[in-house]
């Protein structure tokens, strides 16, 4: 699959796929950024892209985001639909910070895959599901 990318920034290392490593792909920061403990920022990642009809990016901070700089996606997950592809439609990442910050250009501080949108659902009511009954919460079905 090949998606059109535009790069605001030549600071940030280009993005690239890596066999067999994972199949998310890092997102980095392309502006100095500083944080106060309870302050919240879009914070850019540099780039744009025109996703293929059908398709969406999900976006996700790293595992070691909120180690590393003490912030969490305050959306916990960016989606990004094929309409949002025009030359200024750069992507964000939405941030609450914990602590007081500091994240640098070319910071790896969230990832996104490519997943295919949800096909058509239509929804047909009914008085039971036909299925046991687990007790209505979480895996137990205990709460």
């Amino acid at each position: 699959m090949n998606i059109k990318i535009k790069y605001f920034t030549d600071k940030i290392e280009k993005l690239r796929y890596i066999d067999g490593k994972s199949d998310w792909i890092d997102l980095r920061c392309a502006e100095e950024i500083s944080l106060k403990k309870g302050e919240w920022k879009l914070i850019p990642l540099g780039v744009a892209m025109q996703l293929p009809e059908g398709y969406e990016a999900h976006i996700v901070p790293r595992s070691s985001t909120f180690k590393n700089f003490g912030i969490i996606q305050t959306n916990h997950c960016g989606v990004v639909d094929s309409s949002y592809c025009g030359d200024n439609d750069q992507w964000f990442m939405p941030v609450l910070a914990v602590r007081d910050t500091e994240i640098h250009v070319n910071d790896r501080i969230c990832q996104f895959r490519i997943m295919e949108n949800q096909p058509r659902i239509e929804f047909e009511e009914a008085e039971h599901l036909g299925a046991s009954d687990r007790g209505g919460f979480g895996t137990t079905g205990r709460s």
